[in-house]
């Protein structure tokens, strides 16, 4: 099975609510999933999470904690996604590939149709994981 290893940034605000992205394009268009993308060869996990923020959102984030890793498998791959606490140092998380965005309080994170690798995440995210 194809592996693909990737990161993903929980940015969080002062107000505790966590940013969200739709997806765009490809089989799982219109889901919802955190931002973040594939790692690129000599790359840290850090390193790629703000380079892809960069590249998303034309944002500039601090990585405040590693959070989890998730393994998923998917009908087509099996998913490695290293997961990060952030929030925004500056920029206006500004779309350049997602289809939409919005900030989630906890009680409604469960609102959107997540991506089913991050359900468990953010079941995690709702019953009290610190911000």
């Amino acid at each position: 099975m194809k592996q693909i290893e990737v990161v993903a940034a929980i940015i969080h605000d002062e107000r505790g609510r966590i940013f969200a992205t739709q997806r765009g394009y490809g089989e799982w268009k219109d889901w919802w999933e955190f931002p973040g993308g594939k790692m690129e060869v000599g790359e840290t996990p850090e390193e790629a999470l703000q380079r892809e923020i960069w590249e998303e959102l034309e944002t500039r984030i601090v990585i405040e904690r590693f959070l989890e890793t998730v393994e998923w498998d998917y009908p087509q791959f099996h998913l490695t996604m290293h997961c990060y606490l952030c929030h925004v140092e500056s920029g206006h998380l500004q779309l350049k590939e997602h289809e939409a965005a919005k900030w989630l309080n906890k009680g409604d994170l469960e609102s959107v149709n997540w991506l089913p690798a991050d359900r468990d995440l953010v079941r995690k995210l709702k019953i009290g994981v610190r911000l």
